[in-house]
């Protein structure tokens, strides 16, 4: 259930209320009593965690998860990674000399 903002025009009292989506905005103010009371219009809907032990990675698909763990060990037991030793070498080969482009 949605938390909604509900501000008074006449005494200007502000406060939150946790209600279904499909009740009735309130009307009365619970301080004044006036039925001046307006449901305010928020920024959406919004994810948020409170609290210690939550990360962005911690709710990682399994796919993902194997792919960095193989990733990982064949880091490991190469003491390099393999994408580091291909762009090394490519990098080197391809590298353009200034006698073989013909400019002097």
């Amino acid at each position: 259930m949605p938390t909604y903002d509900y501000v008074c025009d006449t005494c200007g009292n502000e406060f939150e209320a946790f209600e279904s989506i499909v009740s009735q905005p309130q009307t009365d103010c619970p301080k004044c009593k006036a039925p001046k009371l307006r449901r305010k219009i928020g920024p959406g809907a919004a994810i948020l965690f409170k609290g210690s032990g939550f990360y962005k990675t911690d709710y990682r698909s399994d796919s993902y998860k194997s792919a960095a763990k193989a990733e990982k060990s064949s880091f490991d037991s190469s003491g390099s990674s393999k994408t580091d030793s291909s762009k090394s070498s490519s990098t080197s080969s391809s590298s353009p000399s200034s006698s073989s482009n013909g400019a002097v």
